[in-house]
Parts: structure tokens; sequence; C-alpha cells
């Protein structure tokens, strides 16, 4: 059986661990990598995938040039969690024909919140023949595709309540910034202004329940807030002084008939005691579950990517989200 031709578009932290990922899977051929950091275009992908060896596949900054020259199956493509800054690059893919698989949370279930851009990557895809979506750990599976399963035992549904609470304190140093760990109040109320602190993707994955609960969601709300330190608070030999930020809480609510129909609350911070992931349906039956210790997000975000390529490639033309394409599970 031939191998699926790939190319990873964005060698940041998720795209160089694809590499790593899809080298090991061995039905991949990673035909191609995409970057413009000068640190990383001519280098091997064996290098950029921490491989311990040479894969005679280098960086290339010109991603339009590489596609036409290799004509991949699907392009993985882990650039931005923005949609209006990775249109581009879709459309880009999509002029080559391949089908693209991403991690930008915007693109996950754009339907809603920003109709004219999903349309313009429907039609795109739809022409070329190819399929489009964006996936993860989270939007992509824990707080919305999860959720969704777990309604199919229920005769009916009245609400929706999704935890995932994560313990920041032995992340890496990248992930306790993202989160605002250490900074005081006003740094991390003006980073939310500015949009540079927040999880991107809750109200897609509000939009994505509502759509096949046949919930008709009249607004959406995403709510800000840090956690703050109530004492002094020792991490990784510094000192997280009280009334300081320990990290963010961003809880997502959905309102349909009137009623408040979705709660959806990301919680990562230094100090919490228990990592976990908890779906709770208020319906009939109910339904309660807990993934104890949670998801590690950055090894099911790829394994979801990865996963998901096969689908993709069988999936209809158009783009698609995680509700509407054929079951992912790990293959080998």
């Amino acid at each position: 059986m031939s191998k699926t031709r790939v190319v990873v578009y964005g060698l940041g932290p998720i795209g160089a661990k694809m590499v790593n990922f899809l080298h090991e899977r061995g039905t991949f051929e990673i035909a191609g990598g995409v970057d413009i950091a000068s640190d990383k275009v001519g280098k091997d992908l064996g290098e950029i995938g921490g491989l311990g060896k040479k894969t005679g596949v280098v960086v290339e900054s010109n991603g339009r040039a590489l596609l036409e020259r290799i004509k991949p199956d699907a392009v993985v493509l882990t650039t931005t969690s923005i949609l209006e800054r990775i249109k581009p690059q879709v459309e880009e893919i999509l002029e080559s024909g391949a089908a693209v698989v991403s991690t930008c949370e915007e693109l996950t279930f754009p339907w809603k919140t920003n109709p004219g851009i999903a349309r313009d990557i429907d039609a795109l895809a739809k022409r070329k023949n190819v399929a489009v979506l964006a996936t993860g750990v989270n939007p992509g599976f824990l707080m919305d595709l999860l959720p969704l399963v777990a309604t199919g035992v229920c005769k009916k549904v009245e609400d929706i309540t999704v935890y995932r609470i994560q313990d920041a304190t032995s992340r890496r140093i990248p992930f306790q910034k993202k989160v605002g760990v250490g900074i005081d109040v006003k740094e991390f109320n003006d980073r939310v202004e500015k949009k540079t602190l927040r999880h991107v993707g809750l109200t897609e994955s509000m939009h994505m329940i509502a759509s096949r609960m046949g919930w008709d969601l009249e607004r959406t709300q995403d709510i800000i807030e840090p956690v703050i330190a109530d004492e002094n608070f020792s991490l990784q030999g510094r000192t997280i002084e009280k009334g300081y930020v320990l990290g963010v809480q961003q809880t997502g609510k959905g309102f349909a008939a009137g009623r408040q129909v979705l709660t959806l609350v990301f919680k990562a911070a230094a100090g919490i005691n228990e990592s976990y992931d908890r779906i709770v349906v208020n319906g009939l039956p109910p339904i309660d579950m807990t993934i104890k210790n949670g998801v590690n997000g950055d090894i099911a975000t790829c394994a979801m990517v990865m996963n998901a390529i096969p689908a993709v490639l069988r999936a209809k033309p158009g783009l698609r989200t995680m509700a509407d394409i054929e079951p992912v599970a790990c293959f080998s």
C-alpha cells in the first residue's frame, strides 16, 4: 500500500512534533516542510522533528512553490490560531489540490463566528474536490466532540457542562507564560483586551455542539478572569507573590430559548491540586464522566491531527468539522 504524502506547513513546537509523529507511524511520507523562520529554513526535517537522523527533506520558505512541485495528498497546517491570518495559507494549499488538516482553533467551526471566510474556504475546497478540517484536543475533541458523543445515549438533554482543568505547575515555561503565570492583574487585563491572553476556541466549540444538538444559540459569552494567588507561591525556583496571577479561568456560556444550555470551563493555573477533564450532561439518563489527570494537550493535538488525515481524505469536499466527518481513531 502506498504511503500518504504529507507536507507539514508551520514548524513551531506542534509542527515539529507532527514531523516526529508522522515519521513514527510509518504510513506517511513526509514530502516537505514549510516555515519562514530563518533558523529553520534549510534544515533537515529530521533535525526539526528530533528524529536523530536526516530525512533528506529540508525546510523551505516558499510554500506555494513547494506545493506546486510536490503535489502532496494532504497538508498539516500549524501556523496560527487566527482565521483571518490562516485563510491565505489554506487557499494556497487548496489551489495545489491538497486536503488540509489544521490546528487553527478558529477554523474548527467558523460558520457562526466568521461565516464569510467559512463560505470562501468551503467553496474553494469544493471546486478543488478536497476537504478542509481543523482539529486538535481542544477544540476538536474534549470540549465539543466528546460531549456530543456522550449525549448519544440520552433520550433528552437539558444542558451540558464541560470542564478542562489543568495544573500549570509542571508545564513548560511557554505554556505558563501563555496563561499569565506570574504577571500582575493590570498586565493580565491588558493582554486580555489585546486578545493575546485567552484560550482560543471556546465559542467555536459551543457552536459545534449546538449545531448537532439542534440548539439555536441566541448569544454566547466568553468570560476571561485571572486566577489570583492568595498567598506567596513557590514555582520552579521563583516566587509568585500574593495578589499576582497564577493562571487563567475562561468560561464560555451559550444560551438558547431563553436559558443557558452550554457551560464550558477552561482553567489553567499553577497550584491546582488535580488536573482533569469532565463532561456533565443534564439529561435522561444523566452523564457525568471524568478523565483523571486530564489529557496531555500536545500529544493529543498531534495524534488527533495525524489520525484525522485518512478521514479527511475520504470526506466529502468542502469545509468539514469534527461533528460531520467519520469517527477518528488511532490506526497502525
